[in-house]
């Protein structure tokens, strides 16, 4: 047929008029996020909608340094870009360069401002969490009395936990008196005494939930004094309230689950445990039984009786048994004896024979060296007045008195006269 198109020809002239359009090429959408996915690559694939309508955006890995938050399903958001054609499939779609969320800027500020402060003071610090009881018997419940929220919360705790007792305060969570009115719900049910609260609400806009990010909420959770479980919105929504309660759940039903234990579950442990203890102690005592019969075989054999009665025989045998070697003993102790005698004489007197010898040595030694045998030969031995030997004129004076030893006896002298004697140059002794 003259003059057809091919679809690659129609294609790039719709692609072409699309880059020639100023106000394409420069475009702010708004509308809700819709089949959002977060590709391997980095790019992210989306869908803007409203109520009548829908246009595929993509977001390419190079423009999602400037993305302040994760794109979520239901979010309002203003995308900033250019509308181009997809060549290859013959579709356009809106190529995004900029995504912010509708209406958030200032909230978002006040948030983060409300956040960053609260967190100075310690209110978000873990030692003052308090521990959430395990088996609680009583729960307070803050939130709307018709929402979907309580109504989990009840479906859950009857499922689990029949005999707990659920208190519910009936809260405005959304508007300008929600603050206050979830605050006092709070207050009220802290003063009941009960086991643990739940605070919060289903899931929402962030518009809806402001009022779990004011701070007359975060303070009325930190004061009090009963443990507190935060559940506001889906998983993903986070709030000041979650930063500053004890425990945060990601939704309300999550939340019963945390704070109501299950009753059956419960049954079945303590059923575990009994039986359990019933087969430990039939083991303890299947144990105790065979240790006493061991202990009574054992008692038999070490009977003290029979064990006296083996000793008697032993000590009788040992008697006649050491009668008998104290007699050979007898023998050989009295034949050693007269041996050792003998050779104790004969070493006494050839020892006798060894000292007599000595003995004459030093008697003769010691006649030799005796002064008297040498006065018998004509000499005399001299002392002064006091028994000191005298053997020089120089320990003597005229007029002292000594004292002459001969061969027969003794005789006192005075001195008269000193003369000394000098010796020759030739060192032999010559008289004066």
């Amino acid at each position: 047929m003259a003059g057809a198109y091919s679809v690659s020809q129609v294609n790039a002239y719709i692609k072409n008029m699309f880059a020639q359009d100023f106000a394409l090429n420069r475009i702010s959408v708004k509308g809700e996020v819709s089949n959002c996915k977060y590709h391997t690559s980095g790019h992210i694939y989306f869908t803007l909608k409203d109520g009548t309508s829908s246009i595929a955006a993509v977001m390419f890995a190079g423009y999602r340094k400037g993305l302040s938050f994760q794109m979520e399903e239901g979010q309002q958001v203003v995308v900033k870009g250019s509308v181009e054609v997809y060549e290859r499939d013959g579709r356009y779609q809106l190529y995004a360069q900029e995504i912010k969320r509708e209406g958030l800027g200032d909230l978002f500020e006040r948030f983060q401002k409300l956040r960053n402060e609260l967190e100075e003071m310690g209110m978000f610090s873990p030692e003052y969490k308090k521990p959430i009881p395990r088996y609680a018997k009583t729960i307070g419940i803050v939130t709307a009395p018709t929402g979907a929220a309580i109504r989990d919360i009840m479906n859950i705790s009857a499922r689990r936990n029949p005999y707990v007792q659920l208190y519910l305060y009936p809260a405005l969570v959304q508007g300008e008196s929600a603050k206050e009115s979830i605050a006092k719900g709070i207050g009220t049910l802290d003063q009941m005494g009960l086991d643990v609260l739940i605070v919060g609400r289903g899931g929402g806009s962030i518009e809806d939930l402001w009022a779990f990010n004011e701070e007359t909420v975060a303070r009325a959770i930190f004061q009090c004094s009963t443990p507190v479980i935060s559940a506001v919105g889906h998983e993903t929504d986070v709030t000041i309230a979650d930063y500053v309660a004890d425990m945060r759940a990601p939704t309300p039903s999550a939340a019963a689950e945390l704070a109501v234990f299950d009753y059956r579950l419960f049954e079945e442990q303590i059923q575990l445990y009994r039986n359990t203890l019933s087969k430990t102690m039939e083991r303890k005592i299947e144990r105790c039984r065979y240790h006493a019969n061991q202990y009574g075989l054992k008692l038999k054999y070490f009977d003290p009786g029979r064990t006296i009665r083996e000793n008697r025989q032993r000590l009788s045998d040992m008697e006649v048994k050491l009668h008998t070697l104290m007699l050979a003993k007898t023998a050989r102790d009295k034949a050693e004896a007269a041996e050792l005698a003998l050779r104790l004489k004969n070493l006494i007197e050839k020892q006798a024979v060894r000292d007599r010898h000595r003995l004459e040595l030093f008697t003769s030694r010691l006649e030799a060296q005796s002064p008297l045998k040498k006065i018998g030969g004509g000499y005399g031995f001299v002392t002064d007045e006091k028994g000191r030997r005298v053997d020089s004129v120089k320990q003597v004076k005229a007029g002292d008195n000594v004292r002459l030893r001969v061969r027969d006896g003794s005789m006192e002298a005075v001195v008269s006269r000193i003369t000394p004697e000098k010796a020759p140059k030739d060192g032999s002794l010559e008289s004066k």
